[in-house]
């Protein structure tokens, strides 16, 4: 009866026990799955936790290029600028300062109406959502807006960043 005894407590124990979670490891406040840990592990994908969002990103096509920059600011800070096209008469054009968290990109414009977007970084690319504040609108021309726009990286060095030109010649990312 004991013994009996014995083997039903361990069962009850046993089933008391926290199931083991199938999520990795937190990267940036997001549980990556144990496929994408292995495929970053093996080096099939890069860690984008891990890579900084320092850079050019730029997109040409037919109705002209879309370009973000990003920079280093003063104390750790990150600063940006972009631009991005529909055409004649019709774009979207802004700086500010960046903030990054996890796979995430918080764009906070310089101005007026204080436009705030929260983009997707991946490492190789920042996407805009596809749909933002109203107070982006003042940022554009035209019917231009920046619902669903997406920069692919070109460069990963600030220099490249500085270098970054928009439309009328002038610079994307300012140096301080």
């Amino acid at each position: 009866m004991r013994r009996t005894s014995a083997v039903l407590l361990l069962l009850l124990a046993a089933c008391q026990r926290e199931p083991a979670s199938d999520a990795g490891p937190v990267r940036g406040g997001v549980a990556a799955s144990g496929l994408e840990q292995a495929a970053i592990a093996s080096g099939a994908i890069a860690d984008a936790a891990a890579i900084s969002p320092f850079g050019l990103f730029q997109r040409d096509h037919e109705a002209g290029r879309d370009a973000l920059c990003v920079i280093p600011g003063k104390g750790g800070a990150l600063r940006f600028g972009l631009e991005a096209n529909f055409g004649e008469e019709q774009s979207c054009r802004g700086q500010g300062q960046a903030r990054r968290t996890g796979d995430k990109l918080i764009l906070s414009f310089s101005g007026g109406d204080r436009c705030i977007v929260v983009a997707q970084y991946d490492g190789d690319q920042v996407a805009l959502p596809g749909v933002v504040d109203m107070a982006c609108a003042d940022l554009c021309e035209g019917r231009g807006t920046l619902e669903g726009v997406s920069f692919p990286r070109i460069a990963n060095d600030a220099a490249s960043a500085l270098r970054a030109r928009g439309r009328g010649g002038d610079p994307l990312c300012e140096p301080q």
